[in-house]
């Protein structure tokens, strides 16, 4: 009986050399709503890593004393006042970029209403803080994407993240405008994956869980509540800023250049399938 020996392509047939560069160093990178929260902690940590930090926040103040520490770590950046639920604010966030460092490598789509927010009803919630919560969380994400991949695509190359919530897997109540608007954002990343990818430019999503950061929020969980959810993470202790700067900076770096389209949970375990 014949046999035929299997025949494998060699191991780097195709790959290009990026592929296996996880850095990010040099890269110049838009971070909405990095004032405060898990934006703060991203800017701080590219810097840190080399990359050139773009801390966008409707607060400049808060932007500057990101930018401030940023600084004073010895790393590079520029802090931009941005209304991301206006298209005018955010070109000319861009533009500002692209006066200052003549690029744009990647957006992290992370502005977003959810600290302020009161837990109700659904039927109690007015259409106005509806719209609110759409224009920021929605069209702010379609704004921004909006501003930044002409650049991209004379480029060649870019990195798009939005970052969603485990409260779209969740379903948690009282939260219904929050929540359908980080399910838009999953649809959203699926899209432009499609539309995006033959320039070079990936389109990926976060879902973290509940991230403790410095914010203050409206509702707190109980601590019951916490408990809960502690023990039904894989990983049981409480999700920081932090544990989310290893998978965005992944994403934001030559070697994601053949994942896109992808939701990927960053929680723990919280949600994971069996």
């Amino acid at each position: 009986m014949e046999t035929k020996a299997l025949v494998h392509a060699p191991q780097d047939s195709g790959v290009p050399e990026s592929a296996r560069d996880f850095g990010v160093a040099g890269r110049v990178v838009v971070i909405t709503g990095a004032g405060q929260g898990i934006g703060r902690e991203f800017a701080r940590q590219f810097a840190a890593a080399g990359a050139i930090p773009v801390v966008a926040d409707l607060n400049i103040e808060s932007a500057q004393a990101v930018l401030a520490e940023i600084k004073a770590a010895g790393g590079r950046g520029m802090a931009v006042k941005v209304d991301v639920g206006d298209r005018a604010s955010v070109d000319a966030m861009v533009h500002a970029t692209l006066a200052e460092h003549g690029r744009v490598d990647a957006l992290i789509n992370n502005a977003a209403i959810f600290a302020t927010l009161e837990k109700k009803p659904f039927d109690q919630i007015g259409l106005q803080e509806w719209e609110r919560v759409m224009r920021i969380n929605i069209t702010g994400v379609f704004n921004s994407v909006c501003a930044v991949v002409p650049v991209m695509r004379e480029a060649g190359w870019g990195r798009i993240v939005n970052i969603s919530s485990d409260a779209v897997r969740l379903g948690v109540a009282n939260y219904l405008h929050y929540v359908t608007s980080k399910s838009a954002l999953i649809g959203m990343t699926n899209a432009l994956a499609r539309e995006l990818g033959r320039h070079g430019i990936t389109v990926n999503c976060i879902r973290p869980g509940g991230v403790s950061t410095e914010v203050d929020r409206t509702v707190n969980p109980t601590l019951e509540r916490r408990q809960q959810q502690l023990a039904q993470q894989c990983v049981p202790r409480s999700q920081v800023p932090a544990d989310l700067v290893g998978l965005v900076m992944f994403l934001t770096s030559p070697a994601s250049a053949f994942v896109t389209g992808q939701t990927i949970a960053c929680d723990g375990g919280l949600t994971h399938s069996s």
